[in-house]
């Protein structure tokens, strides 16, 4: 392949001008400019990003670190936001999937040292905490869909109550007064988040809270299905039902059509998260809220630049703690 000193030997120039010429330094003359980047395209040129690493200190790769997201449909959102943002900055996103392998996280951690990326985003497949093998003191780091106890690191995570606070207020906007809620019965963040957001909202708009309105499910249709059904076959029903997720919601369907009730007419539904194969198929399609997956995987990335256009001077040195609001895709079931 040629290298930077055919492209001198071609353009009549020196080695050092025609760096110059590679890195848009502004004192160079256009029509010196204009020879090299001639020489440079009768030659088919590219220049060495190895080079340009020893010169510089940096890769231009960001590594997207993640337990599962390159496999989970729904959070490949976080991957594309968080492309888009490092493109804009002329960088690379790399994108590791550990599978839950402790030892495959363990290495990525060292390939990003090895390699010299300039940044490293942890990324989970759902909103929790997380503890690090090891820390990346000489590599900026921050933190997607998952947080550290500590406060040290930087993070970005759906802002649940919000979340779970406008869902339940749709339901009452649209004239529900009993509002049943199928949850999740694990104790993870968006499990008490949503919950708190359902509770503010009935308090909100002057609305008790009856504890026996709210069902704990295993998060899948099966528990779906039978928390509804568990709802729906009380004397005084529930006029719609706010659905942890949108696969609980598809079971809630099931069990709707089987108690022979009709969504919206009998029986509002709402969901959360947005999953496509779900959300949009169901019939009536479902409303339910948008994980702002995109939007943090953005913001991931800019976090790390907003202080500065050098990475590694900057980014990280004061850890935020952020949380991005999630929005309603309404469609046909409320």
């Amino acid at each position: 392949m040629p290298t930077i000193f055919d492209v001198a030997n071609e353009a009549g120039f020196s080695p050092k001008t025609v760096s110059r010429v590679l890195n848009n330094e502004p004192t160079v003359k256009e029509e010196t400019r204009a020879a090299v980047l001639a020489a440079i395209a009768r030659l088919n040129y590219v220049p060495s990003q190895s080079a340009r690493q020893m010169r510089t200190g940096q890769s231009n790769i960001i590594a997207l670190i993640s337990d599962e997201i390159a496999t989970t449909p729904y959070a490949l959102d976080m991957i594309r936001g968080a492309q888009a943002a490092a493109w804009k900055y002329g960088k690379l996103l790399t994108v590791i999937n550990t599978e839950y392998d402790r030892h495959i996280e363990q290495r990525a951690f060292q390939l990003a040292r090895e390699y010299r990326f300039d940044a490293v985003i942890y990324a989970a497949y759902y909103h929790r905490e997380v503890h690090l093998i090891e820390s990346l003191p000489d590599i900026p780091l921050v933190l997607l869909d998952c947080y550290e106890k500590s406060g040290q690191l930087s993070s970005v995570v759906p802002n649940e109550v919000q979340g779970g606070f406008d869902a339940t207020n749709l339901l009452v906007q649209r004239g529900h007064r009993r509002i049943g809620f199928i949850t999740y019965n694990e104790p993870i963040p968006a499990t008490l988040g949503r919950f708190n957001g359902y509770v503010k909202a009935l308090e909100f708009n002057g609305i008790a809270f009856d504890p026996s309105l709210v069902g704990e499910e295993d998060g899948q249709a099966t528990g779906g299905y039978r928390g509804a059904l568990a709802l729906l076959q009380r004397d005084d029903r529930p006029t719609a039902l706010f659905c942890w997720n949108d696969r609980i919601a598809m079971g809630a369907y099931d069990a709707i059509r089987k108690l022979g009730l009709s969504i919206p007419e009998d029986v509002a539904v709402m969901g959360f998260d947005n999953q496509e194969l779900i959300a949009s198929q169901l019939h009536p399609a479902l409303t339910t809220m948008q994980l702002p997956h995109y939007e943090m995987g953005m913001w991931a990335v800019e976090h790390l630049f907003e202080q500065s256009s050098d990475v590694r001077q900057d980014a990280g040195s004061h850890p935020v703690n952020h949380k991005i609001e999630c929005y309603v895709v309404e469609r046909e079931s409320i």
